[in-house]
């Protein structure tokens, strides 16, 4: 499979927007109710609110493309550190996603080495991010990268409050 990184500018962030809502739903769905979902999407993950995010100074978005077709996205992201990670020089994958017909194509794999070569140009420590304590199939890959569990924080999913672990990886 031909697979092709380039960053995303802001001109794409309809676009971006569009396939972080549908690869969330894609992802989520089936592991929580639709009242939740439809109460995230419709307030914290609104398609406004992510139009905004493409552009601003401290992320940086990465599209993955199978010939001419979107297959999924990274954003990564500077400066807001939890405390499990505070003392590291570090760069968020703040969210890391393949369309759902593209999963287990090496779409992750790319974004993931599209990502570590960011930080490492970045002079990064360390590389993190939050991932769902009930999501295995991320959890499993992140590990097989050699991200490691360093602490947790809560997520809220509509009115479900969840919990995410926070897992690292020095590069």
């Amino acid at each position: 499979m031909n697979i092709t990184i380039r960053e995303a500018t802001k001109k794409e962030a309809v676009l971006i927007a569009d396939l972080s809502q549908r690869t969330f739903l894609e992802t989520f769905t089936t592991s929580n109710t639709e009242e939740n979902m439809h109460k995230f999407l419709h307030e914290q993950f609104t398609r406004g609110k992510l139009i905004v995010e493409v552009g601003q100074p401290n992320l940086q978005y990465f599209l993955a493309y199978v010939g001419h077709q979107i297959a999924g996205y990274v954003k990564l992201r500077e400066g807001m550190q939890p405390e499990a990670i505070k003392k590291e020089n570090g760069l968020e994958i703040a969210r890391l996603y393949a369309s759902k017909e593209f999963i287990g194509k090496g779409i992750g794999k790319a974004l993931m080495e599209q990502s570590i070569e960011v930080a490492k140009g970045k002079n990064k420590q360390v590389i993190w991010l939050g991932v769902w304590e009930k999501n295995s199939r991320a959890i499993k890959f992140y590990q097989d990268w050699g991200f490691i569990k360093c602490g947790e924080h809560d997520f809220l999913l509509g009115n479900d409050l969840q919990t995410d672990w926070l897992m690292k990886k020095h590069i």
